[in-house]
């Protein structure tokens, strides 16, 4: 009897195993997928921060944008655990002092904004080229 319920239930339990196991392997391919785009956005800003030639202003001291990548890279590094999104970089390694609690400011052809605003709109251009590259195919390209 034991025997019959086992040859009974074995594949109904196999089958829910295997539909757990289906289901975890996405998740974790959908997470990791994301972890890969949002390692991609963070270095993108760490480079269009190197690469600006805006003046960064951090506990009124003035910095260059070589300067600024380097300083934002070390809050990055130790924040690391933390950070899951390009928004989240940008809170914890790019708004403001840990120490003093003043915003960062960024001063770009004489307009100056807080370092976050300019992140986040670079995080916008750098998301929308993504998506437009995505949906660009050989048959709908607008340069053809």
């Amino acid at each position: 009897m034991m025997r019959n319920c086992l040859q009974e239930i074995l594949p109904m339990i196999l089958r829910r195993t295997a539909a757990g196991l289906f289901s975890l392997l996405m998740i974790l391919s959908f997470h990791t997928s994301c972890f890969a785009g949002t390692t991609e956005e963070i270095a993108s800003l760490l480079l269009f921060v190197e690469l600006s030639e805006c003046t960064f202003i951090r506990n009124g001291k003035h910095y260059d944008a070589p300067e600024a990548r380097k300083h934002i890279e070390k809050k990055y590094n130790y924040f690391k655990d933390r950070i899951h999104t390009a928004e989240e970089f940008i809170q914890y390694s790019a708004t403001k002092s840990t120490m003093s609690g003043q915003l960062y400011r960024v001063v770009c052809n004489g307009v100056g904004m807080t370092s976050s605003d300019w992140l986040l709109a670079e995080l916008d251009k750098v998301r929308t080229t993504i998506l437009e590259e995505d949906h660009e195919t050989p048959d709908n390209n607008p340069d053809d």
